[in-house]
């Protein structure tokens, strides 16, 4: 690791040109710039194999990025669409079966929308579903029950046909039961898989990310060594983007009231990118600010619940993290492309030598 000490001075703290973001892959890590991105994935020979391609400049550096509540939709896409691809990328450099995956094109496509809709209809549609029915078994709701059975429909499928609740306590109330599920799904989803040892490495490399990024924004050399005393916990992770949705869609929802299920359940799907933009405003803004102490209270949630999806990564994992950051700041000039080593192959560092190959 010697020669990586000189390749990474220090910088001043508060010297960033772009708030730098990422996401773990399969045995590895994505970061991404302003212009490029770059994947570093351990393959099982314990080489790290890099993946760099620039992003598209109309969707990063276009209208939608630059416009406040609409850049949102920009960071959707970073999670579901380039996310989700380099997963597929990753899983076949992590198990030996590299292929030129293009990060585009149909397959691509179908993949992210698939994606996209059993989100929605997990984390949104579900719990809305739920809530309404909770709500119809408290009485907070009220509906023709005996007319609505007379004409073929049964009991259990009745409260569907609720009348509409103006903005008020018991609109209220459902949401807040809706936010609530949410809540408990996403918190008992991330659990589950936790569980799984592919994805407790998984969350290690996640660890490796954030810790990357805190040594950077904190002006310190990026050897493993060094980035390993950073903490695990970062205010623009995406398990923070998520928490705040929730909170955040309990509040928009409470404004419009219960409409009729049809129109709630199209309500849910319109006010994705709506709920997105201001959680991405309010997530960003907080991180701005988190010198404030009171900006510190508000986030503790939101870095509490990342603990959940993060776990302490070991020097091999943080070196692949590293390698990954530096082919991104190579592309933003910050350093050169020599800089940028990807060092000597660990055999006994991949998946294969965790899992006991």
């Amino acid at each position: 690791m010697a020669e990586n000490e000189t390749q990474s001075p220090k910088r001043t703290p508060g010297e960033l040109k772009f708030s730098y973001g990422g996401q773990a892959v399969i045995e590895g890590v994505l970061m991404r710039g302003s212009n490029d991105f770059a994947i570093a994935v351990r393959d099982p020979e314990g080489q790290i194999v890099v993946h760099k391609e620039p992003l598209n400049k109309h969707l990063y550096r276009g209208f939608l990025a630059k416009t406040p509540f609409l850049r949102g939709i920009v960071g959707l896409w970073d999670a579901m669409g380039l996310g989700t691809k380099a997963l597929m990328w990753s899983a076949d450099v992590a198990l030996g079966e590299e292929e030129d995956i293009s990060f585009g094109g149909a397959v691509g496509f179908v993949t992210v929308a698939v994606s996209l809709l059993i989100g929605v209809g997990l984390f949104f549609l579900l719990p809305t579903t739920a809530a309404t029915g909770i709500g119809n078994l408290l009485g907070l709701t009220s509906s023709d029950t005996d007319a609505i059975v007379e004409e073929g429909e049964s009991e259990g499928r009745a409260f569907i046909f609720y009348e509409a609740l103006p903005v008020g306590w018991d609109a209220t109330i459902i949401n807040l039961i809706e936010s609530v599920i949410q809540l408990g799904l996403l918190a008992g989803y991330i659990w589950a898989i936790s569980r799984l040892e592919d994805v407790k490495r998984l969350f290690s490399y996640h660890g490796a990310e954030h810790k990357t990024i805190n040594a950077y924004e904190a002006g310190d050399e990026l050897i493993p060594e060094v980035v390993a005393k950073y903490p695990i916990e970062h205010p623009r992770c995406g398990t923070a983007f998520l928490l705040t949705v929730v909170f955040v869609s309990a509040i928009v929802f409470s404004l419009i009231g219960r409409p009729p299920f049809l129109w709630l359940i199209i309500s849910r799907i319109v006010f994705i990118p709506i709920i997105a933009g201001i959680s991405y405003e309010l997530l960003h803004l907080s991180a701005a600010n988190l010198h404030r102490p009171w900006v510190r209270v508000l986030v503790t949630p939101n870095l509490m619940l990342q603990h959940l999806t993060t776990r302490e990564p070991d020097l091999d994992m943080l070196e692949v993290a590293i390698v990954s950051f530096q082919h991104v700041l190579a592309s933003e000039g910050i350093i050169t492309q020599e800089e940028a080593v990807i060092p000597e192959a660990k055999p006994e560092a991949g998946y294969a030598a965790a899992a006991g190959d």
